[in-house]
């Protein structure tokens, strides 16, 4: 063999090899974004859930037709940038758990309450429904992402009624608010806020300034603000 025809096949075989992995890169491609689930050109029940969600907290306005077009894209992206998520517009797994939609239970609904029994939920919602009543619907989900915090928290009671009934914790169970019908809107934030939507930030206390004069919770650092509440750790 000449030393012309080594190098001719080596050229050969670089060419190949060079090749072969654009291919593999252009197979594996799709292959990795199969994580990013619903996002620009999708079509399905999925959508329609995330285009429910939007609408309901007002970040979209659309049909809810199951088809992600430009409208609902615009609407993903504005719910992550207010929560705090990577804006890129895929309803990949956090947008979704965000949202208290679980990816693997995309092909119904997602009315379920997380690990909530339903007089759990119930509660959850009468407490929001008197601690939140004319605040934004994400300043409601927040105070639910706050008890449910509370029940994590080693600092606090490990059930959902022992935080509730911590005495002191929630004005709302002195005042009578408590006692008031329980509005719509708190029921779908307990839910939303059960499944995993944490719109506080993690917060462990919530007030309003207008409203406490406590030092202790003012000097509390503030993780987000939303309507007159401020969501603090």
């Amino acid at each position: 063999m000449t030393q012309q025809t080594v190098r001719s096949r080596g050229m050969r075989l670089a060419t190949l090899a060079v090749a072969l992995f654009f291919l593999l890169a252009a197979v594996g491609g799709p292959l990795q974004q199969a994580d990013a689930l619903s996002k620009y050109g999708s079509r399905g029940n999925e959508v329609r859930q995330i285009q429910q969600k939007l609408k309901d907290w007002g970040y979209y306005e659309g049909n809810v037709d199951g088809i992600f077009g430009a409208q609902t894209l615009e609407a993903v992206k504005y719910f992550q940038r207010k929560n705090g998520l990577q804006v890129d517009g895929i309803a990949g797994a956090q947008t979704l758990a965000a949202m208290g939609i679980s990816s693997s239970s995309s092909g119904s609904s997602s009315s379920g309450a997380g690990s909530l029994s339903a007089s759990e939920l119930n509660l959850l919602a009468r407490v929001i429904s008197a601690e939140a009543r004319g605040e934004p619907y994400e300043g409601q989900v927040a105070v639910g992402a706050v008890i449910l915090n509370r029940v994590k928290h080693a600092s606090f009671p490990d059930t959902l009624a022992g935080v509730v009934y911590q005495p002191g914790a929630f004005t709302c169970m002195t005042d009578g608010q408590f006692n008031q019908p329980v509005s719509d809107s708190a029921v779908r934030a307990a839910r939303d806020a059960a499944n995993g939507w944490d719109a506080s930030g993690g917060a462990l206390y919530y007030y309003n300034p207008k409203k406490t004069s406590n030092a202790w919770m003012l000097s509390r650092p503030v993780i987000k603000v939303i309507g007159d509440h401020r969501f603090c750790s």
